[in-house]
């Protein structure tokens, strides 16, 4: 490949597909082209998630997660509509079962006000009449939260992207990148060959291996991805009635995860998780699953003992409840006592890819650098599913920005 392309994204999940179909809508006549190293799009964080469009509960407000969520969601479901992607508006229910959740519920509740989320607080008789099968003293119905299947949305998006004149390449590992003042330079292993690929512009959207490709340019950063493997069960289809909408715990404000919940998913299924268990592996999917060179590169950042002295408590925690189920089933059990131990049936696990400081602080929010030829998304939390298409046109804002683009067109484009 010895052809120069206008923008290069590196990433086919869902945030990488998304930021290259919009570049094309804003640019037909510019060359798009998408690197993707599986043989098919979605492969790793995109096709590993419960299938939620969130509504932004739990995101401070003026944020860009609470910004992106709320402008994702709306895009979302008229994307789904107009391209008939089945979506179902289940709604979902953050369920308290003691005082202290109670007390955190309504600082939910608070904060559901200030995004302008619609929401509906429950006294536990109105949880029992709306889940007979689940127990708590109060619970906030959240009406806008729905569940999709994000592969089809991403597979969608790449359709229209390709109608257009974009290209995709899978199978396509980028091993090294270069940048001098004219073009950055991609050097990719496909098929056993080793080549090279030119772009005037570079985007990444790499997810768990963001730091990787910012360190191929030299770019300083402070932060690191740190894996942490979300593991679910299945529900036997017995269960798949078992609640009318998406049960959540009352999360705890000084951990940086949700908790165990119930999912319906978009298949009819009802599936258990995910816990939060430290990751060995950037893309270990399996229960057993470590890589030397993952694990060494973590054990030498001074953030990765950071944050786990800081939350060593909780992640001793769920690595017990990992390995021990009944420990994992006890999560479930205080807000939904009748699923039995032999009720949690195997179900593919996912992989978060956190972005940590080297002062051990988890990035909550969207992270991204950039070089003259380059923009990286360095830090792209959940819910960048639901997020997907504001978080594309943000890139491309930003990337308009940095090229100097002052066509009454990209104007208007970066207006809307």
């Amino acid at each position: 490949m010895s052809k120069v392309y206008d923008y290069v994204i590196v990433g086919g999940g869902i945030v990488g597909i998304s930021t290259a179909w919009q570049l094309k809508q804003q640019f037909p006549e510019k060359t798009v082209l998408v690197l993707e190293k599986e043989a098919g799009l979605s492969t790793h964080q995109t096709g590993h998630n419960s299938g939620v469009i969130h509504a932004g509960v739990y995101y401070a407000p003026g944020s860009l997660k609470a910004k992106f969520c709320k402008a994702g969601l709306e895009a979302t479901i008229a994307f789904c509509k107009k391209h008939d992607i089945e979506v179902e508006n289940c709604g979902k229910l953050l369920v308290a079962t003691n005082p202290v959740e109670l007390e955190r519920m309504e600082a939910l509740l608070q904060r559901c006000a200030e995004n302008g989320i619609d929401v509906k607080r429950l006294s536990q008789q109105e949880l029992k009449e709306t889940e007979p099968n689940i127990v708590g003293i109060g619970a906030l119905l959240v009406h806008t939260t729905s569940i999709v299947n994000y592969r089809k949305v991403t597979e969608k998006m790449a359709e229209e992207f390709t109608a257009l004149g974009g290209e995709i390449s899978m199978k396509t590992c980028v091993t090294a990148l270069s940048e001098n003042e004219d073009a950055v330079t991609a050097t990719c292993l496909g098929d056993g060959l080793e080549y090279q690929v030119s772009a005037k512009f570079l985007i990444t959207c790499s997810g768990l291996m963001a730091d990787r490709t910012t360190k191929m340019l030299g770019i300083k950063t402070d932060f690191q991805i740190i894996p942490y493997r979300g593991e679910y069960y299945r529900l036997p289809e017995k269960y798949n009635k078992i609640v009318n909408h998406l049960i959540y715990p009352i999360p705890d404000p000084e951990l940086p995860f949700l908790g165990v919940h119930l999912t319906r998913m978009i298949d009819g299924s009802v599936t258990v998780g995910p816990n939060a268990v430290q990751g060995w592996k950037r893309e270990g999917y399996g229960k057993y699953n470590f890589s030397f060179t993952d694990t060494v590169e973590m054990l030498r950042f001074s953030g990765f003992w950071k944050v786990t002295r800081k939350h060593l408590k909780s992640g001793l925690r769920e690595t017990l409840n990992s390995w021990w189920k009944p420990g994992y089933l006890k999560q479930v059990n205080k807000y939904c006592p009748k699923i039995k131990l032999e009720d949690l049936q195997p179900y593919p696990a996912g992989i978060r890819a956190q972005a940590v400081l080297k002062d051990g602080t988890l990035v909550h929010d969207f992270l991204f650098a950039d070089s003259p030829r380059s923009l990286h998304v360095c830090n792209a939390p959940s819910p960048a599913a639901t997020s997907a298409m504001p978080i594309g046109k943000y890139i491309c804002q930003k990337v308009m920005e940095k090229q100097g683009v002052v066509s009454a067109k990209a104007k208007a484009y970066v207006e809307v």
